[in-house]
Order: structure tokens, then sequence, then C-alpha cells
């Protein structure tokens, strides 16, 4: 299975302090906009593309934490550990090609993190 990682940031200003923040790409901006939540922009802080094959497990290190994901055949398990690798989430489900897993955070000032674990292949 092959996965795309994002480390986002949520605001309601219009643009991000840092130059190196991108605006998400409409399909994640879509989904955003379907749950509930509060801010009006995001930006992605990161992002990495990785293979997970079959009963295995990869840990990949994000900016503000770390996601490790085990590919179970038709299922998949999720673990979030924040920056001093403690895990602070973990969740097996069913993550089909194209779809998208979304956790999120509090951050200073009235602002997010989000995490966007989206299946590619």
């Amino acid at each position: 299975m092959k996965f795309e990682v994002q480390l986002l940031w949520g605001t309601d200003t219009t643009n991000s302090p840092n130059p190196g923040h991108k605006s998400v790409e409409p399909e994640v901006k879509k989904k955003l906009n379907e749950l509930p939540l509060k801010w009006s922009n995001y930006f992605q802080v990161e992002s990495k593309v990785f293979v997970v094959s079959e009963n295995q497990a990869k840990k990949q290190p994000l900016e503000k934490c770390a996601i490790e994901i085990k590919n179970l055949g038709r299922q998949v398990e999720v673990a979030l550990f924040d920056k001093k690798g403690e895990q602070q989430r973990k969740i097996t489900q069913a993550l089909p090609k194209g779809e998208i897993l979304i956790w999120g955070g509090n951050a200073p000032n009235s602002t997010s993190w989000l995490v966007v674990i989206k299946r590619l292949e």
C-alpha cells in the first residue's frame, strides 16, 4: 500500500506566516470543509509519500509528530505519536484507495494542526 501523509495547519488567517507553507489541495480542502471544523484556511506544512508492504509497519516522522502505519491486508493500523515519541492515538480500520483519514488537535493562538493520511495505492 502506498500512502501520502500531510501535516496541516488550520487557521482563519488568509496567509501562513511561513512562506514555505502552501494551501492544501482542493480534494483535501473539500474533505476538511465537510467536517465540523471552525477554520477557514488550511496550509500544508509537510508532505511525505511512502510504501508499506503487507504485514509490515513503517513509522514516518513529521515536523510535529510521527505516524506509524501497519499494513494488515484489508485494513491498516495507524498510530499517532507526539514529538516525545509517546503514542497518542491508535486506530484499526479499512482505508480503501483514494480515501482520507484525518486526525487533529489544538495549536497556539486558536489554530490547529491536522494529520491527513491518504491511501494512494
